[in-house]
């Protein structure tokens, strides 16, 4: 008799236990040759069929294509975020998922209609529509299927201590999905029927959709803002070292800025409640969101920072930003208010900072000359401005340095005028105690006007001293590897921010209309959150030795009493 060594190893990790030395699918092992994610779906996909049976001719189809990452969870392995899988092997979206926002998107009549309805006594009608769900047109979705998860938000903005390490889960690749109706009813309104699903499609569909995941290109009726943005900076590495641009990015800069906003002006049980209602939460029972989120990118590159073991994948992209309601408001009226609180909330994050990793500082391939790809040295920072004609005359607040402190003061009112409408007192005097809450005894902006990228001042601060020693006249003046600045793994109290300085000047076209005019110049802002270090005291009391001096940095907000 063939005795089998070690017969458990042989079994395929789809059908072995989630459990510790079984298989984890979620879990991430640090310097491990293999992920048991990685293995799991290099067998799925070795075992599946190459191509699907086309519908049968009474099943109506169409086929949409998505910005992003498509996640469902099948819920048949515990603690695992995995695609439900179907015929062949093939990942599917649920038809049974499918009719639930079909009929979320409908009137009480045509709900009754397509899907059905209850009858007295007990009965139930069927509706005149069967949804045979959504499957992958080709291949394509074999690729890029695992996808890590980092929790940030208590490490970025409340106490920078992390909560956990990152996690795993399968998801599909910007795939394209064909939707299959079928009717029962030869005078079927399918012109109608395709645009009621066009209609729950632009809510997004699978999990985290506010996150960016299961966005359509298309999106109808739901749009809260839209703004042309483009940048790069240093993408998210996978598992197998290749780079990723991930669009959910964008949701974490605002959540982590209203989070900050909020806490400045009430405390932080109330802020964090004010944030879960707009972004959705899973404390306690969870709670979806009012603010969904989506970006279809027109361009994207992908490339390499950097040599040996500093090596970096790097991303340059343009596209457009959506900010969707994906809950229902309370009152029908507060709906104004909450897209000027977005806007608001985008344009801060425009202005001060970027996205992303490394989001803190500028980039320094661009305004640090001695940065260069051939060298072994980390990439540090990233680089967003507006594009477009509209997002360059509607987004861009600040046009000179006196309108900094200005915009600040908007922010902070668009988010108290939320907060009442809300039935919430603003009150700054309980703000919240975290390491970035937005109030004026916590955070100082300071700026100048650069006249070019070579131009930037504080970029040589971060890595050597702002001010030099001079025997016996001052001490030598440095933030570099300080609680300012920061350190591998520990988050800093200082962002750099290089924003583009777009004038608007006058059309020859037409005189009376201006438009947008891009400059060389730079606005250099400084956001710093003091602490009691000496290294921050003395930092502070040199920036504001140095306001009337030529290069000198001003303070923007909260404004120095006169």
């Amino acid at each position: 008799m063939t005795v089998i060594p070690d017969p458990a190893k042989k079994v395929p990790m789809m059908f072995r236990a989630q459990i510790n030395g079984r298989c984890q699918i979620q879990r991430l092992v640090p310097g491990a040759p293999e992920q048991d994610a990685t293995r799991w779906a290099d067998e799925w996909v070795d075992k599946a069929y190459p191509n699907l049976p086309e519908p049968s001719a009474e099943v109506q189809t169409r086929t949409y294509v998505l910005t992003w990452r498509f996640i469902t969870n099948s819920g048949q392995d515990d603690g695992v975020i995995r695609p439900a899988i179907g015929a062949r092997g093939w990942p599917f979206y649920p038809g049974s998922s499918m009719k639930g926002i079909f009929r979320r998107a409908c009137t009480k009549e045509q709900a009754e209609l397509y899907c059905g309805k209850s009858l007295p006594g007990g009965d139930w009608q069927p509706g005149i529509l069967r949804f045979h769900g959504g499957y992958p047109t080709d291949t394509a979705w074999t690729e890029n299927l695992v996808d890590i998860v980092h929790p940030q938000q208590n490490w970025q903005v409340k106490t920078g201590n992390k909560d956990s390490g990152a996690f795993i889960q399968i998801s599909l690749y910007k795939p394209e999905l064909k939707f299959g109706i079928s009717s029962n009813n030869k005078d079927a309104d399918w012109q109608t029927i395709w645009s009621i699903w066009e209609k729950a499609l632009s809510t997004g569909i699978g999990c985290r959709v506010s996150a960016g995941y299961g966005q359509p290109q298309q999106h109808t009726g739901n749009i809260l803002y839209r703004g042309q943005i483009k940048g790069q900076g240093q993408a998210a590495k996978l598992i197998d070292g290749t780079g990723e641009f991930r669009v959910n990015v964008f949701r974490a800069a605002l959540r982590g800025h209203a989070l900050r906003i909020f806490g400045g002006l009430t405390n932080a049980d109330m802020a964090d409640q004010i944030v879960n209602h707009l972004f959705g939460s899973v404390q306690g029972k969870g709670n979806i969101g009012l603010l969904g989120m989506s970006f279809r990118d027109s361009n994207l590159e992908m490339g390499m920072f950097g040599r040996g073991s500093y090596a970096q994948p790097t991303y340059d992209i343009e596209g457009e930003l959506f900010w969707l309601l994906a809950g229902k408001l309370a009152n029908p009226q507060h709906e104004e208010a909450l897209k000027k609180l977005v806007a608001d909330l985008t344009r801060f994050a425009m202005l001060l900072g970027g996205f992303g990793k490394s989001w803190r500082r500028a980039d320094h391939r661009l305004f640090y000359e001695e940065y260069s790809d051939n060298d072994y040295k980390p990439l540090i920072g990233c680089h967003w401005q507006w594009s477009g004609e509209r997002s360059l005359m509607r987004d861009v607040q600040v046009r000179k340095l006196e309108q900094v402190g200005e915009f600040l003061d908007k922010v902070q009112q668009t988010a108290q005028e939320w907060m009442q409408l809300q039935g919430i007192i603003p009150n700054p005097q309980e703000k919240a105690p975290w390491r970035e809450a937005w109030h004026p005894n916590t955070v100082q902006v300071w700026g100048r006007q650069a006249s070019e990228k070579e131009d930037s001042e504080a970029i040589f601060w971060l890595h050597g001293p702002y001010q030099e020693a001079i025997s016996r006249v001052q001490p030598e003046g440095s933030i570099y590897r300080s609680s300012i600045t920061g350190q591998m793994g520990r988050i800093g109290r200082l962002w750099h921010r290089m924003y583009p300085l777009v004038r608007l000047v006058k059309d020859p076209k037409n005189p009376s209309k201006p438009i947008p005019k891009s400059t060389p110049g730079y606005l250099e802002l400084l956001t710093l959150f003091p602490d009691d270090s000496p290294e921050s005291t003395q930092f502070v009391d040199f920036l504001d030795s140095q306001q009337n001096r030529p290069k000198g940095f001003q303070q923007l907000w909260p404004q120095s009493p006169s």
